[in-house]
């Protein structure tokens, strides 16, 4: 990834993942996060981990990314977009659809 893309995707990232480390954290250890997304094999969702590796980079300072943390930034970027474009109707609160997406650090209610 060259340095102008990485730079986008940081800041991209940034403004997508609106949940702090703490409340992502927290998050994380709720029932209701282990109840959604696709099983990655081991018996954790996929998003389960990304909120996991979203918690290293956020903790991490900008000159210790690495090309890895890019590419995930870039993967939970793409994730947060389209699982917004898929918004169903009404209340939001207590489903699956906000569950999955604050797994990936993204607080509908956060706007």
């Amino acid at each position: 990834m060259e340095k102008q893309e990485m730079q986008a995707e940081y800041a991209e990232f940034n403004d997508l993942v609106n949940m702090s480390v703490g409340a992502l954290g927290h998050w994380l250890k709720t029932a209701e996060s282990k109840s959604v997304g696709w099983d990655s094999g081991d018996g954790e969702s996929i998003g389960h981990k990304s909120g996991e590796k979203i918690i290293k980079i956020l903790t991490k300072k900008k000159s210790e990314l690495t090309d890895s943390d890019y590419k995930h930034m870039q993967k939970v970027n793409g994730y947060i977009k389209r699982h917004l474009a898929q918004k169903p109707e009404g209340e939001l609160s207590d489903t699956r659809w906000h569950y999955s997406l604050k797994n990936w650090g993204h607080d509908y209610h956060n706007k």
